[in-house]
């Protein structure tokens, strides 16, 4: 019982040793990469270096690198076993009464260790330091690059209260042609018309220019009009409503996407699949970590004629066609092909069969 441990100790250590070399590895590299696309803009933004990289780099790290989390498993796993099994060590302890089964425990313990670490990264933690590189990057990389609706936009301020813009005008946050209706039953009760709309402060402060306000009652109607004097009123406007970036789902967190998609459908604001899409991928990525690490060490557990170059060469070939497939699903999710939840939970499906098969065949 005592080798045992010792065993699982050793794999546990070469596994989570190993995955932080790769991932520091592959993070150097992804920041190299980055900071060439960006440097004109970061020289032109006039920040420190120090705050640059507070600012955004490490934030970038933190974001990037879980995405590729299951990546670094796969090659981690075909790295340090592949090496044990040139050196003999996996064919040593099959000969000591080992079951190949039980050299997988730990494997799944590191693995289920980093899933756990990426289930409450991908949930909670990274959109927290998400919101400072994106925010870094839409002032001083992406400037102007939101994709708000600003023609036209209808939405719901509450169940009963729709409101109309004609146009949004970033520049000066100035709403032209508003037109706010209030319904009772089928009955509009009340309607606020204004040319323009000037936003000055939280909470959803407005001040109202040449507008004019009618109430009905029954038959009876009243009118009001004012196209001098302006009005500092509180609307169910946000800001918000008019701006929207496209990864701004990344700076939130789970139960705030939570809250927002029955909220957006009741507004009939914004297409709320990219947040729907975005969740299923945050709970099924840690699953896609653990498979790949049963399959990484299916494969190179057996020692074969071409070691390690042959077992990495086959790791980067399934990792490539699990990005494939993953792009591939989730486009069909994104276009109402298929449920969000088949078109995120698709390649986790498809590469557990494979991972049951590649270990059957391993054990043999």
């Amino acid at each position: 019982m005592s080798m045992l441990k010792t065993i699982d100790k050793y794999i546990i250590k070469k596994y989570l040793f190993t995955f932080t070399f790769v991932m520091m590895a592959f993070a150097l590299i992804t920041i190299i990469v980055d900071f060439t696309e960006k440097v004109e803009e970061l020289i032109a933004s006039q920040l420190s270096a120090w705050e640059i990289i507070t600012q955004y780099y490490i934030p970038f790290a933190l974001w990037i690198n879980p995405l590729l989390f299951h990546l670094y498993a796969l090659i981690t796993v075909i790295f340090f076993t592949s090496r044990m099994a040139y050196n003999s060590e996996i064919i040593a302890m099959l000969s000591a009464g080992i079951s190949l089964r039980r050299i997988l425990r730990p494997y799944l313990l590191a693995a289920g260790f980093l899933a756990s670490l990426l289930f409450f990264g991908n949930h909670y933690l990274i959109p927290r330091t998400n919101s400072t590189r994106i925010n870094f990057e839409y002032t001083y990389i992406w400037k102007s690059e939101d994709h708000g609706k600003v023609k036209n936009v209808n939405l719901f301020l509450k169940p009963d209260v729709k409101a109309y813009v004609r146009y949004f005008r970033k520049r000066d946050s100035t709403a032209l042609d508003l037109r706010i209706e209030k319904i009772e039953g089928n009955q509009i009760t009340s309607i606020l018309k204004a040319k323009s709309a000037k936003w000055i402060g939280p909470p959803r402060r407005w001040r109202l220019l040449n507008y004019e306000i009618r109430t009905f009652d029954g038959t009876r109607e009243t009118y009001f009009r004012e196209e001098k004097e302006p009005l500092d009123t509180a609307l169910g406007l946000r800001l918000s409503d008019f701006v929207y970036f496209q990864n701004q789902k990344d700076a939130m967190t789970s139960p705030e996407i939570r809250a927002l998609i029955p909220r957006e459908h009741r507004r009939g604001l914004i297409n709320t699949l990219p947040y729907e899409i975005e969740l299923a991928r945050r709970t099924a990525d840690p699953f896609t970590l653990i498979i790949l690490t049963i399959i990484g060490f299916a494969l190179a557990s057996r020692k074969v004629r071409g070691g390690m170059g042959l077992h990495l060469a086959m790791g980067i070939g399934l990792g490539a066609a699990l990005i494939f497939l993953s792009r591939f699903s989730a486009t069909f999710a994104a276009n109402e092909a298929m449920p969000v939840w088949l078109g995120i939970w698709l390649p986790n499906i498809i590469f557990g069969i494979v991972a049951i098969i590649v270990f059957r065949k391993a054990q043999r």
